[in-house]
């Protein structure tokens, strides 16, 4: 549909803003040997959806900081190779690019289960990580050199589900039995034992608590959700990455499983690529989010990066919003820029002493760093979606009129709808 006369007049303003955003005043142009960032991505396979995006919020991060002078007077250049989604490849992917591409510094890959094969390599070369999307993963290794840009805080395995359980329990009656299913990984292990914590503290009853092997082992996840509608419970919490939280969705809707909340730490669902496979299939669903396209998530350079990104998009075949991953790809490499040039060094002790110290600025937000390399102070969302139509595009995920914030209570958007079964469309 041609889009009216004010709408490109809105959209050319917003692109002249991002351009000066970007672009800034022109600093001298970067000389000399660049600096060299490694990492690993998954550009194929099941987490590629949310890797891609990542990876263009890094170019567009490796762009505007040539344009605007490189770092501490040097140009900067991604190094990265794909890990297929398979947390094998990792390992020998962070050797090479340490011996063999000789890169200064190392970034981690997305998520939880392609972070923790890389410690061992990172931590026996001494190098400084800032890892995208880690769950807890420093709990094992205590690296002092590890940086988790994850808005968890310091309660990090429960605080992807802390928002759902607060919200169930301020109901009336409030609910007594949980079921628990997760994957038999990393990530969803981590979550699953925060969502433990969380159901103790609130009193409830488990009844069902087991754990599936991880796609492609797992396929059909109907016989799970039939076993645990069996039971009947108030609460169902899933801990799942992308392809089984859309195997779990769809399961549920296909067996009719209607507790009075569902969802929890559902990975994937943010991305459009999976909302527009599930549509109207998520409505009810509560889940925890890491950022909205709220005008109150808006700081400083939000708008125009994510014109930027969208500009991008069609033609790197990404993510058409990026609201996921996009913008932490740009604000994880705009911290490590940031602490180099505040070390005015690219020497990883020194580096990661302006990690532990200073407070960063990001277009997702401010950052400052705590205890075990996580956050300070976290800022994690819980979210319901609703009025999501079966046929429903990309304009529908491009605001927030198909989910409401329901945490942090000083966000919130709207109330939740509850029993699950009223939301259901």
């Amino acid at each position: 549909m041609m889009q009216s006369l004010k709408s490109r007049i809105v959209g050319a303003t917003f692109a002249l803003a991002a351009c000066a955003m970007f672009s800034g005043a022109q600093a001298q142009a970067p000389a000399g040997e660049p600096i060299k960032v490694g990492f690993a991505m998954s550009l194929t396979g099941a987490l590629s959806p949310n890797g891609k995006q990542a990876l263009l919020g890094m170019k567009i991060w490796e762009d505007q900081t040539n344009k605007a002078g490189g770092l501490i007077g040097r140009p900067v250049k991604l190094v990265f190779y794909d890990d297929k989604s398979d947390p094998s490849e990792v390992p020998g992917i962070y050797t090479k690019l340490l011996d063999v591409d000789k890169v200064d510094l190392v970034v981690s890959a997305y998520a939880t289960n392609q972070i923790a094969p890389a410690m061992p390599v990172v931590i026996r070369k001494g190098k400084t990580f800032i890892s995208l999307f880690g769950l807890d993963v420093n709990d094992k290794f205590k690296y002092p050199k590890y940086f988790s840009v994850l808005p968890t805080g310091q309660d990090t395995k429960g605080s992807f589900t802390k928002g759902y359980f607060e919200i169930a329990m301020a109901q009336n009656p409030k609910p007594q039995t949980l079921a628990l299913t997760f994957a038999d990984a990393e990530f969803s292990q981590n979550a699953c034992e925060g969502a433990r914590a969380n159901a103790k503290k609130a009193g409830l009853k488990i009844v069902y608590d087991e754990a599936y092997p991880p796609p492609p082992k797992t396929t059909d996840f109907a016989p799970i959700v039939r076993k645990i509608k069996s039971l009947n419970p108030d609460l169902v919490v899933v801990c799942a990455y992308p392809l089984d939280s859309v195997g779990m969705v769809l399961a549920a809707n296909e067996v009719g499983l209607k507790p009075k909340m569902f969802g929890g730490a559902l990975v994937g669902l943010q991305a459009t690529f999976f909302k527009d496979k599930l549509k109207n299939k998520m409505n009810g669903i509560v889940n925890y989010e890491t950022w909205v396209p709220d005008e109150k998530q808006m700081y400083k350079g939000t708008k125009e990066f994510f014109v930027e990104y969208q500009s991008r998009a069609k033609a790197e075949g990404v993510d058409p919003l990026g609201y996921y991953l996009g913008g932490w790809g740009y604000a994880y490499l705009q911290i490590l820029g940031d602490a180099v040039r505040g070390a005015k060094s690219i020497d990883d002790d020194k580096v990661a002493a302006e990690l532990r110290k200073a407070s960063f600025t990001t277009v997702m937000g401010p950052v400052k760093f705590g205890g075990k390399g996580e956050w300070a102070q976290g800022r994690m969302f819980t979210v319901q979606y609703h009025d999501i139509p079966a046929d429903a595009g990309l304009e529908t995920w491009r605001g927030m009129s198909y989910q409401n914030v329901l945490e942090p209570k000083n966000l919130e958007t709207g109330k939740v709808i509850y029993p699950y079964e009223k939301a259901i469309k």
